[in-house]
């Protein structure tokens, strides 16, 4: 059951520009890869907004996105890489809310994911 309200706007441009002729999973998850891939500035500061048996991140914590996982690892759901122990982590974008972004299209982006997610809407 969705957990936010429908977007009408939110809504045609994922139906339009994101997901527009995928005719199955695989090729959603990739739109969706591809979408976020081109739209988002990275790095970006973000805090952890939900916790996640798949993550180590706990609310509240501060981390830095640097980029999108690997395509393979987005096939189900969309993962960023975060700075994490000298290296990188992947970690859920669904798990991230922005800090100090400036950038409209990045905000919006995320917030598209977000969207998507608390919809309930699967690949």
């Amino acid at each position: 059951m969705p957990t936010t309200e429908r977007d009408d706007d939110r809504e045609e441009r994922i139906m339009m520009d994101i997901v527009v002729d995928a005719y199955g999973p695989e090729e959603r998850s990739m739109g969706w890869y591809y979408y976020l891939a081109d739209t988002i500035q990275f790095p970006f500061g973000a805090k952890c907004k939900s916790r996640r048996q798949i993550s180590p991140l706990k609310v509240g914590d501060p981390v830095e996105a640097v980029g999108m996982a690997d395509a393979d690892e987005c096939q189900r759901e969309m993962f960023v890489n975060i700075r994490w122990d000298g290296g990188t982590l992947a970690i859920p974008l669904g798990q991230l809310a922005p800090v100090g972004v400036e950038d409209d299209d990045t905000i919006e982006a995320i917030e598209d994911w977000h969207y998507w997610t608390e919809m309930a809407y699967e690949f």
